[in-house]
């Protein structure tokens, strides 16, 4: 191990973490635009409440890790960048709706192409793009000038801003915020007792926790060469699109090995569920509208600093400002967008 490169490392790392959430994804059905919709209109809560249980896990590992000085979630780039409300509640909202529009957010659909479905392919090839265009293409500039990312003078976490100020280690305000998520996951009784959703739930917790502790332990080898880092797929979609076309430029490196991880980890799933089918788009309209939403994600998931897992796990795992704001604007896009398709802003 001492001997490979750093970014082959770190895309291990990536790959290891990548595998478990595809896994999670096509076994226990974690999915964010799924559980929004079944939640909504199919009278079913099992998959948003699994969330409670995703969370609970990661921010009591990550809290946990940090107390252990086996993770160093301060410079999780979460904590590292001054929080704007703004661009997380615009962010936020434009990838919501965005995701509903494509019918799945970045880690859905290569979970789904995974799967077999090539739709989602063009899904996350044009996330990937418009992703790439935001943070630095043609839209860069404009998104710097109206949502500045400046570097912060101190962690922009819940936790650590709250033990700052009381002398008190960030994990004593970390668990009770945990405790809280599964005890509102538990509480449903349907939920409790579907054991394999839950096992899965606390598999994909624990991949975020594998993700910052394997990066923070490379971002101390390497000087800070490497960042800590922890599962997304907004920007990691477009450094993966770029890895395969233009290697010897970009490199391998944890975005590029989480990517590949959520593609075997969701083949794998739906091979032994027997799911694992081609498909394609038969309608060219069901097209455009998914090019359309696919595009929204990458520029509002770019904007956010993150996508439903980037933002609504990760940042959610290491308590960042800007994780129940983003999570929330995400939501409630995805809900505006899900009731355009379903009622077309009519009156019911």
């Amino acid at each position: 191990m001492e001997h490979l490169p750093m970014g082959v490392l770190a895309a291990l790392v990536g790959l290891i973490g990548g595998a478990v959430l595809g896994l999670a994804a096509r076994l226990g059905d974690f999915c964010t635009l799924g559980a929004l919709e079944s939640a909504a209109y199919g009278e079913d809560q099992r998959r948003v409440r699994l969330w409670g249980v995703v969370l609970a896990v990661a921010i009591t590992g990550s809290f946990l890790a940090e107390a252990l000085g086996w993770a160093d979630i301060t410079h999780s780039f979460y904590h590292t960048i001054q929080w704007s409300p703004l661009a997380s509640i615009v962010g936020g909202l434009l990838f919501g709706y965005g995701m509903a529009m494509a019918g799945n957010c970045g880690f859905g659909a290569l979970v789904r192409f995974g799967g077999g479905d090539l739709r989602a392919l063009v899904v996350v090839v044009v996330m990937g793009i418009f992703a790439f265009v935001t943070l630095s293409g043609p839209l860069a500039h404009l998104r710097l000038l109206i949502f500045s990312q400046d570097p912060a003078t101190s962690p922009q976490g819940i936790a650590h801003w709250l033990a700052a100020r009381s002398g008190l280690p960030p994990l004593v305000f970390a668990l009770p915020v945990a405790a809280g998520f599964l005890a509102w996951g538990l509480s449903y009784k349907p939920l409790r007792t579907d054991t394999r959703r839950v096992a899965w739930g606390i598999a994909a917790g624990l991949a975020v926790v594998w993700c910052l502790i394997g990066t923070s332990w490379l971002y101390g080898e390497s000087m800070g060469a490497t960042g800590v880092e922890a599962p997304s797929f907004t920007a990691p979609l477009g450094r993966t699109i770029l890895y395969f076309m233009t290697s010897t430029a970009g490199g391998i490196t944890f975005s590029v090995g989480l990517v590949g991880g959520v593609l075997v980890g969701a083949l794998s799933g739906s091979l032994i569920r027997g799911l694992f089918r081609w498909e394609a788009c038969e309608d060219p309209r069901e097209l455009g509208r998914q090019v359309g939403g696919a595009a929204l994600m990458g520029i509002g998931g770019t904007i956010a600093l993150g996508c439903s897992i980037g933002q609504g796990v990760s940042a959610m795992s290491v308590l960042a400002f800007s994780a129940p704001v983003t999570l929330a604007s995400i939501i409630i896009g995805g809900l505006i967008g899900l009731r355009q398709l379903i009622h077309g802003f009519q009156p019911e």
